[in-house]
C-alpha cells in the first residue's frame, strides 16, 4: 500500500512538472477576411509557426484565435509571423470587439492563394 501511495505522488509530481504553459491569442486581420480561401491561408501558413498548437478562425467575427506553447513562442512573434504571407494582426482582446469588413476587390491581396 505504501509503495503504490509513493508511485502516486511521483506521477502528480511528474505531471506537473511537465506540464505546458499553453496561452491564448486572438488577432483581427488586414486586409480583412472574408472568404474560405483567406481562412486556408492564415491557417495553412501559421500551422508552420513554432509553438502552434491550435487555429482557428471565424470570417462573421473576423477573428483569428491561437492556442500556443508560451515556452516555444510568444504573441509578438505570431503576429510578426502574419506578415511573411501578406496580412497584418492586431491583437484584439475579445472576439465582440472586431470589426466586420469584406475585401472590396481582389486585388486588395487576401483572396489570393499562394
Amino acid at each position: 500500500m505504501k509503495k503504490l501511495i509513493l508511485l502516486t505522488a511521483m506521477l502528480l509530481t511528474m505531471t506537473v512538472g511537465f506540464a505546458k504553459d499553453i496561452k491564448t491569442l486572438v488577432v483581427t486581420t488586414t486586409p480583412p477576411m472574408h472568404c474560405e480561401s483567406c481562412e486556408n491561408k492564415i491557417k495553412g501558413n501559421l500551422r508552420f509557426e513554432k509553438g502552434v498548437k491550435k487555429i482557428e478562425t471565424s470570417i462573421p467575427n473576423q477573428t483569428v484565435t491561437i492556442e500556443y506553447d508560451a515556452e516555444k513562442t510568444n504573441a509578438e512573434k505570431l503576429i510578426e509571423a502574419f506578415t511573411k504571407f501578406g496580412y497584418e494582426a492586431q491583437e484584439i482582446s475579445t472576439k465582440n470587439e472586431t470589426e466586420k469588413g469584406c475585401c472590396q476587390s481582389e486585388t486588395s491581396g487576401c483572396c489570393k492563394q499562394d
